[in-house]
């Protein structure tokens, strides 16, 4: 009897052990299948009338032309220098675009059918480039410096509509008043602003109170030439791209530490490329791997990023992904499979499915797109 129920309780186990394994197999496979559709956004920046532009995105990365909707304002027809002119917030409920040729922001609602205009408002100051979305807050980037203004900041509530209202007080300059900026963005935590000028090889930070209003510009020496676009990793990390003023095979990115009192420390100072003009920096959603696209090499670059922030190329020749000529605004679908870049001069988006080892696969990607278009959203 005892041998009949030990020889039972060994069946039991091994059945346990099988259901477990096929469970397991079969999370494991639903976890691969998490390749859901989502949408592209980017706006066509056109001077007689801007327009976001759709595309479908299909569990494979495919994208399809899903229709365009305007914004009510002007673009510059003109490239902006810039990263961030088209952002999602986080619950992917709102789309937010500039309209740098009106000085406006445009508000959208975001369902499965498509985008609906909620409104478009006055951005607080000149030619605003680039947003970033925390929470209940938005801050606009001004490049105003450009047509003889001030470059500066400035914050917006968002309340529950989606609808901004303009927060007193939160127009702050950056470290001079013509600086060329290009990105604005928020740390993870939304404690504080970081602001990148290409004119003046400065990075600003801003600490950001309760009340949502940002504090006096704290200017910082970067540690490579024309500092751009910027994105964080894990544990407070900076990483910027360095456009090396578009000299030939001079371009770099450097990683930093961004304290809460917005300090800036260097980790990885100008790692190069080998490529020309880094101007848009994008991370791997799980923080190991980051890219920046190559507007004069036709090329993104791909970093390894260490626990400690210090960042090596993925490629001794800097070409991770080929994108064909003139790569700007970058951006990754939400569940970090895919990698989008966009190429403005040519009315075309390369698309990339990203592999675990941060390599870059080539996907179809799609062209027809008006030329001048700029920014890239993605979910």
């Amino acid at each position: 009897m005892a041998r009949k129920r030990s020889r039972l309780g060994w069946r039991f186990f091994v059945l346990l052990a099988t259901m477990t394994l096929a469970l397991g197999a079969g999370f494991a496979a639903a976890e691969d299948r998490q390749d859901f559709p989502g949408a592209v956004y980017t706006m066509s920046n056109a001077a007689g009338g801007n327009e976001i532009l759709v595309f479908k995105r299909g569990a494979n990365g495919i994208l399809t032309p899903a229709g365009s909707v305007p914004t009510g304002g002007l673009g510059t027809g003109a490239g902006l220098g810039n990263q961030g002119a088209v952002v999602l917030s986080k619950d992917n409920q709102w789309l937010y675009a500039v309209n740098a040729g009106s000085n406006e922001i445009s508000v959208f609602a975001v369902d499965p059918q498509g985008l609906t205009l909620v409104e478009t408002v006055p951005s607080g100051g000149e030619i605003p480039i680039s947003l970033t979305v925390d929470r209940k807050l938005l801050y606009v980037l001004h490049a105003g410096g450009r047509v003889g203004g001030v470059d500066t900041i400035t914050g917006f509530t968002i309340g529950t509509d989606g609808k901004l209202s303009p927060l007193p007080g939160s127009t702050k300059p950056l470290s001079a008043d013509n600086t060329n900026p290009a990105q604005v963005g928020f740390t993870p935590d939304g404690d504080v602003l970081v602001v990148t000028e290409k004119a003046t090889n400065i990075i600003d930070t801003y600490t950001v109170g309760k009340d949502g209003l940002a504090s006096a510009p704290m200017p910082h020496p970067s540690a490579g030439t024309t500092p751009f676009g910027f994105a964080f990793g894990k544990r407070s990390q900076l990483f910027v791209s360095e456009a090396a003023g578009g000299a030939p095979d001079g371009s770099s990115a450097s990683s930093y530490l961004v304290s809460d009192d917005g300090g800036l420390t260097t980790i990885s100072p100008a790692v190069p490329t080998t490529e020309t003009a880094a101007c848009w920096a994008q991370v791997s959603n799980d923080g190991r791997f980051a890219y920046v696209a190559n507007a004069g090499s036709g090329s993104v670059s791909g970093y390894r990023i260490a626990h400690d922030g210090t960042i090596a190329l993925l490629d001794a020749d800097g070409r991770t992904g080929v994108t064909g000529a003139g790569p700007t605004d970058m951006a990754f679908s939400n569940n970090g499979r895919f990698l989008y870049a966009l190429r403005s001069g040519s009315g075309a988006i390369s698309a990339f499915r990203a592999e675990a080892d941060g390599n870059l696969l080539p996907l179809p990607g799609i062209s027809g797109m008006p030329a001048g278009a700029n920014g890239l959203a993605v979910w």
